[in-house]
């Protein structure tokens, strides 16, 4: 059968740790429903509502109590791995042995590496953390040195860097344990952003790397055959939520790209998800990606819905 690398989105899985518990249940029935085909399943998964309470509650509690430090935005990514990892691995554990299915989970914490001189570090766009009036955003721009733009006329918040992720440092454990029938959770949030120095070191920085993207990333180590990227719509829309909406059932990556061109996709949404199906795609002759709902992905991968970007 296939090799399946499933990217789900950080808001399916709900705002907090409680609503977590129980909506993880209903992504691992469809993810188990492929690996029951006899799919090899990695996941990937997204982390925006659970690592902007863990940066928030940092953040607010640094400046109430003197014992408590700031966290960099590095390990906060870590420990949201860590616990929504913890929540998705025992559902799909539980889920398996339901159906009688004897596979392990496992979560691994991972790392990516991006490049220390990636244009993002100049223009920070990824917008996190509190609210702030204009002057206060002034006056801990002036104490700090970190950027604050406005926000949907909700005030001011921080904005820290989105750069492309090159590698997966974790991917040799990670392809391990697949080829051992392992299901394997891992690049949660995007992975926890490192640069390499000279030494070999790693050092976190203050970033965030595009979840897709870096699904993307670890598809392509892994040799994955498909690209699922699980999402809020059954299937990629042009003019989308308007009265001539068109959905699509498949996009050559050429079509996909001219729609790109033409401005079809939103920044910070659908976009990212396009260009990474679209990279995966063209990293190897025969892949396909498919870009669909997360209670939609048996039918997927069966070719009933969804939406299929291939070469």
């Amino acid at each position: 059968m296939s090799r399946i690398l499933i990217a789900l989105g950080g808001n399916a899985l709900g705002s907090t740790p409680q609503e977590q518990q129980q909506l993880v249940h209903g992504a691992a029935k469809p993810i188990v429903d492929l690996i029951d085909q006899g799919h090899d399943v990695v996941i990937a998964h997204g982390n925006g509502p659970q690592v902007g309470s863990i940066n928030l509650a940092f953040e607010k509690s640094s400046k109430e109590h003197a014992s408590i430090s700031s966290m960099p935005f590095a390990e906060c990514v870590a420990m949201s791995q860590g616990y929504i990892g913890y929540h998705l691995q025992n559902a799909i554990q539980e889920e398996l042995l339901t159906r009688s299915i004897n596979k392990s989970v496992a979560t691994i914490v991972s790392q990516v590496v991006v490049d220390k001189n990636d244009h993002a570090f100049q223009n920070p766009t990824k917008q996190i953390g509190s609210f702030y009036s204009k002057e206060e955003a002034q006056r801990l721009m002036a104490e700090t040195g970190d950027i604050y733009i406005e926000d949907s006329g909700r005030g001011y918040r921080r904005v820290i860097p989105s750069p492309v992720p090159i590698k997966i440092v974790e991917k040799d454990i990670i392809n391990d344990l697949v080829n051992a029938g392992r299901i394997v959770i891992a690049v949660g949030g995007g992975g926890i952003p490192v640069v390499e120095e000279n030494n070999h070191s790693l050092i976190g920085v203050e970033a965030v790397i595009d979840k897709d993207l870096a699904s993307r990333c670890l598809a392509d180590e892994l040799n994955a055959d498909f690209l699922f990227i699980l999402t809020a719509v059954e299937k990629i829309a042009i003019n989308f939520g308007k009265p001539n909406q068109q959905n699509l059932d498949y996009l050559s990556v050429d079509e996909a790209e001219k729609l790109i061109r033409e401005g079809h996709f939103a920044p910070g949404s659908m976009l990212p998800k396009v260009q990474a199906a679209i990279s995966f795609v063209r990293g190897k002759q025969g892949r396909k990606s498919i870009i669909t709902s997360l209670d939609k992905a048996k039918d997927a991968i069966l070719g009933r819905t969804g939406t299929v970007i291939f070469d």
